[in-house]
């Protein structure tokens, strides 16, 4: 089997680190991309582990979990989801101003802990 799976979640967690500083210098709705980008990084490192095989080129955290054949407590499952819708409105925003206006500091912080969260959860399914 091979070590692929370390260099996923070696990703994973400098995208959280890059959370971090989109956070801390005002860039809300990028932390919270990044946030989304750590943990699919972290899903697909899981998918190598388990499956052996290469992870397919998707942002959809729900199908990542699904193929692997993880399922989180209750509170992880809703984040994801949350998380999931995130990543497109935090891609491809269609109004700057709007998405910066729902992506406060506060909402973002959240975010940033349950990713982090979320994170560990997924290194323990290792």
């Amino acid at each position: 089997m091979s070590d692929k799976h370390k260099e996923w979640l070696k990703q994973a967690d400098y995208d959280m680190d890059t959370a971090y500083a989109m956070h801390s210098s005002g860039r809300y709705f990028y932390a919270v991309f990044m946030c989304h980008l750590s943990i699919e990084k972290a899903l697909k490192g899981l998918y190598y582990k388990v499956l052996d095989e290469v992870p397919p080129k998707t942002h959809n955290l729900l199908y990542l979990l699904n193929k692997i054949g993880k399922k989180p407590e209750q509170e992880f499952q809703k984040f994801i989801i949350k998380l999931n819708t995130a990543s497109v409105a935090t891609r491809y925003p269609d109004d700057l101003a709007k998405i910066q206006a729902a992506y406060t500091e506060e909402i973002t912080q959240d975010m940033i802990t349950k990713s982090k969260d979320l994170l560990k959860w997924i290194k323990t399914q290792f």
